[in-house]
């Protein structure tokens, strides 16, 4: 049952969303992703025995973590701006700098607006996988890129 809540529909589809590499004029031309997971956020915890009263564990925070950002989508021309920044991070043997670009991620609504947010501060390719082929498969061939954030996600 969905309900409008303000003109919007909820709860709002997952299929309808848009990433943003970079500045504006940079990566974004080349961002149709298939999907989009690890927008996550958890707090570790430390287990601490009460002194003296063994029947009692307390949980106390220990520390924010959030998993890697992974991306997917069909596999590119070796001329797209995504591949070019992924062959120059994972390939150039540290020869070169790394290039931490920003990375935004929206949820859009059915009149093309974001209903919510997320971005993530200074990311980086850690891995740039191609998915198995199969010659009993009909299906693309799919990318999988894994980026790293320095700074912790923000919901926008």
């Amino acid at each position: 049952m969905n309900i409008s809540l303000s003109g919007n529909v909820y709860p709002p589809s997952a299929f309808y969303f848009k990433v943003v590499i970079g500045p504006p004029a940079g990566l974004s031309a080349d961002t149709s992703f298939q999907e989009v997971s690890g927008i996550e956020t958890e707090m570790e915890v430390e287990s601490v025995v009460e002194g003296g009263e063994n029947r009692f564990v307390r949980q106390l925070p220990k520390g924010i973590k959030h998993p890697n950002l992974s991306l997917k989508r069909g596999i590119a021309p070796l001329t797209s701006p995504l591949v070019v920044w992924c062959k120059s991070t994972l390939e150039s043997g540290f020869n070169l700098a790394i290039k931490p670009l920003p990375v935004l991620v929206y949820l859009m609504n059915e009149d093309k607006l974001p209903i919510r947010g997320w971005s993530f501060d200074s990311a980086y390719p850690l891995k740039w996988e191609v998915e198995s082929f199969g010659s009993t498969k009909n299906e693309v061939a799919i990318e999988k890129i894994i980026l790293s954030y320095t700074v912790s996600m923000r919901i926008i």
